[in-house]
């Protein structure tokens, strides 16, 4: 694009989902220029590479560390399936899995309590 080369780390073809998963990896802290520039690649391949009957491009940043308020805001009214998290170098055990999970699904509980009201 404009004469420059651009590359997103991994991509791959999700054949039940019908879509190409795009997935860029970065070694520090995910900032709002990493929102911008997988947005970029997503509007990229969704107009470039999908062909007749694929649906929207699905992106995944993951990073050593991010701020979960500065990511809010730089995907503020981006509606575009992108996805920001970090990433991990071992698996947790099974007790802190066990406990993660459970506190997820709390949450999703109080969510959907609150918005029942």
């Amino acid at each position: 694009m404009g004469n420059r080369n651009h590359y997103v780390d991994l991509v791959f073809y999700h054949s039940i989902l019908k879509c190409f998963v795009l997935i860029d990896l970065k070694k520090e802290e995910a900032g709002y220029e990493d929102v911008g520039q997988m947005n970029m690649y997503l509007g990229y391949f969704e107009n470039e590479e999908n062909t007749e009957g694929d649906n929207p491009p699905v992106g995944i940043v993951l990073a050593k560390e991010k701020d979960d308020l500065l990511i809010q805001y730089a995907m503020h009214n981006i509606s575009s399936q992108l996805f920001v998290n970090k990433y991990q170098f071992n698996l947790p055990d099974r007790e802190e899995l066990r406990k993660v999970i459970e506190m997820e699904i709390n949450k999703l509980n109080e969510e959907e309590s609150n918005n029942d009201k």
